[in-house]
């Protein structure tokens, strides 16, 4: 007996087969009903149809204002569907939400477009079987009436056909995933206020001619990522959470898919709190798996396929450079790192900036977005050998190294120094003696962070025999400037990496120069506890100089303690100089024995071997130390109550050491002189300039007294 309609609409819909309305078609042989089902029905021949396919955005949209408002002036310029067609590129790196802008613009923009929008994800055709720019325009076609057995059989009748089509309507056409400008020319409509957004993370400059506009994406704001975060999270961020939370968008790098993500494992992770997960993404080698959910949900997978659309060569460069100590770079740091020339490796750090997993800098340096770079590192580990990492930290470390060494001579070719690099220099092109090469100081302050981080890198990759003479000669920079904590630091690895080797010459050497930042720091226990080792090494040296060096540092640390011990200190280092015939040693000694007379309370001797210092470095062209000797004449007259010897000396001690660029002593005699003319009712908008400059180097050097300066500068402004 055949089944009864319902029995087998019932069985259809068990094993899933209906989709439409069921046809009872007719009998076939012994009485059995079949059916058929019918799939959604398309539009008809000639049919006017008005799209609706760019899929919702879901969730609260945050930030973006300001790009919102430039989207929104589109519709304005548009002149209420009159105006001309407009292309926008909506361009950033992966997981930037271009696509979730451009949903939700479409979302506020329905009623501008009143003949409809189209939307083709063009990820997803690349994903597929006729993934072509020909098939978005079917896609396009059929979205608007065309029936399958109407379409024209070649990309050029398709897009005459899109354009016929498009005549006359508004719309507005979302092109999602763009990776080249051949795929949205075809997709340009015809019709009076339409426009067509694009996203991409390629560089689709080349639509710039056809008079596209280009919007770029930055990544999110702090309270914007914070409110992101709430939202996907589902939790309320109290007070006492907001600084873990404000942390976790800085490790998101305020990218809006890595939010999502965090936001969501807390979703999920009730027991997980912000600040377990700031210790969880702290950690560069698990912050890209703490960037997962578990599942399909990860900037890896974001990331991924913009590594995989690289060329071969481009995609070596990329992941190599993952490995690059420091967090910018330029080109010729590129092209140490793999080990060719800057001319050769420019297309291909353009290639990656064209691709935006790269960033060019005002400066004409590189970066990579935090996380880009650990992604680039990532796929480094899994496809390249360990021998090739340590051998692009050997050759970038190399290439710091002589440059740092370049330098270093150019600023004060006689400082005494333990490193001979003279083989690793012989031949090499010396950039700052170029009549249009770059001010040698210039250089290190630019070139501080990745200098530090290759220190770091090759003391872990265990390459002592370029950490310790690349700490001595970096020590130039921190003389002039003072980042008192970077150059602890590198001291400190390259302490570690002379005693590896043995090298007690450049351990006593490096211990001594360790002293000053300690000292500055507060740190006097320990600034001689490395005061003592440093003569333990150097007693037994055969090096007269660099005893003279050893005891002039610790009688820089008997000027806080004991006036009496630094001025035996500084005659001992004098004679030592003298006997190593080092004539800037030895001025150097003098001036050092003055300012301890000074401060032992005579003040004539002081003057008098100050004079001296001053008169012997002005001979050599030292004009940084000469500066330093007139600033402490300048303070043994205001100790003698003589103002105006005083103040004249400060200034122009204070003018000379701003043009040698030493910064730290510029703020140290600035406060000295601001400190004299508010106490002696001087000029008052000398004394707020004096301090406005000394609190701008304290704060930009992290000096212990930059808040005190700070107040002192907010007290004057009233």
């Amino acid at each position: 007996m055949p089944a009864s309609r319902n029995e087998l609409s019932a069985r259809n819909e068990l094993s899933g087969l209906v989709e439409g309305p069921v046809v009872q078609a007719g009998q076939v042989h012994g009485g059995i009903t079949f059916h058929v089902t019918q799939g959604p029905q398309g539009p008809q021949p000639g049919q006017h149809v008005r799209p609706d396919q760019v899929p919702p955005f879901t969730g609260r949209f945050r930030n973006r204002q300001r790009e919102i408002a430039r989207l929104d002036g589109l519709l304005a310029a548009a002149d209420d569907g009159r105006g001309p067609v407009r292309q926008v590129v909506i361009r950033a790196l992966p997981g930037m939400g271009k696509t979730s802008l451009a949903q939700r613009w479409a979302e506020t923009a329905r009623d501008a477009f009143p003949d409809g929008q189209l939307f083709v994800d063009f990820a997803a055709l690349r994903q597929g079987a006729g993934a072509d720019v020909s098939e978005a325009v079917a896609m396009c076609l059929r979205a608007l009436g065309v029936s399958e057995s109407a379409l024209p059989g070649t990309l050029a009748e398709r897009a005459n056909e899109l354009r016929s089509r498009t005549a006359g309507r508004r719309l507005l056409f979302v092109l999602d995933d763009v990776s080249r400008p051949a795929e949205v020319r075809p997709l340009v409509p015809k019709g009076a206020g339409s426009v067509v957004l694009a996203t991409s993370h390629q560089d689709l400059g080349d639509l710039l001619l056809d008079g596209a506009e280009l919007l770029p994406l930055d990544p999110m704001e702090d309270e914007s990522g914070r409110a992101l975060l709430a939202d996907v999270s589902g939790r309320t961020i109290t007070p006492a959470e907001r600084p873990a939370a404000e942390r976790v968008v800085a490790l998101c790098g305020g990218l809006p898919v890595a939010l999502r993500v965090v936001g969501a494992r807390l979703r999920r992770e009730r027991r997980l709190t912000f600040a377990a997960l700031v210790a969880e993404l702290a950690d560069e080698n698990r912050r890209l798996h703490g960037l997962s959910d578990g599942g399909e949900h990860s900037m890896s997978a974001v990331l991924d396929p913009a590594y995989q659309a690289l060329p071969p060569e481009q995609a070596r460069v990329y992941r190599l450079l993952g490995w690059l100590p420091g967090r910018s770079f330029d080109a010729g740091t590129a092209a140490a790192a793999l080990g060719t020339t800057a001319g050769e490796v420019l297309p291909l750090l353009d290639g990656l900036v064209d691709a935006s997993l790269l960033t060019v800098t005002e400066a004409d340096r590189y970066a990579f977005h935090d996380l880009v770079r650990l992604h680039a590192r990532q796929r480094a580990e899994r496809e390249e050998s360990e021998p090739a990492h340590r051998e692009l930290i050997e050759r970038v470390a190399t290439h710091f190294l002589a440059l740092t060494a370049f330098a270093d001579r150019a600023i004060r070719a006689e400082r005494l120094r333990i490193a001979d690099p003279a083989a690793l220099l012989a031949g090499a092109a010396d950039p700052f003696a170029e009549a249009d090469g770059p001010p040698p100081l210039a250089w290190l302050r630019a070139e501080r962070g990745p200098i530090l981080a290759a220190l770091r890198a090759a003391s872990q990759a265990e390459l002592h025999a370029l950490v310790w003479p690349l700490a001595e000669s970096f020590t130039v920079l921190f003389l002039h400037h003072r980042d008192l904590r970077a150059w602890r630091e590198s001291l400190e690895l390259g302490i570690a990496s002379a005693v590896a080797l043995g090298e007690t010459d450049a351990e006593a050497r490096l211990r001594s120069l360790l002293s000053r930042p300690l000292l500055d720091l507060d740190e006097d226990e320990r600034a001689r506890a490395e005061l003592e080792r440093a003569e333990e090494c150097a007693a037994a040296s055969d090096r007269t100089d660099l005893r003279a060096s050893v005891a002039e540092f610790h009688g820089r640390y008997w000027d806080r303690h004991d006036p009496a011990r630094a001025i035996d200190a500084y005659r001992r280092s004098l004679a030592l100089n003298r006997e190593a015939d080092e004539p800037r040693g030895a001025a150097i000694a003098t001036f050092f024995l003055g300012r301890a007379q000074a401060a032992a309370g005579d003040p004539a001797a002081a003057l008098v071997t100050l004079r001296e210092a001053f008169d012997a470095l002005s001979a050599r062209n030292d004009r940084r130390m000469a500066a330093r000797a007139l600033a402490a004449i300048g303070e043994v007259h205001e100790r003698s109550g003589e103002v105006e010897s005083a103040v004249s000396a400060l200034r122009e001690a204070a003018a000379t050491l701003t043009e040698e660029g030493a910064s730290h002593y510029e703020g140290e005699t600035l406060i000295r002189l601001a400190a004299l003319l508010e106490r002696t009712g001087g000029d008052p908008a000398l004394v707020r300039e004096s301090v406005a400059r000394a609190a701008a180097i304290w704060a930009e050097t992290g000096h212990p007294d930059a808040e005190r300066l700070a107040e002192w500068l907010r007290r004057l402004d009233g």
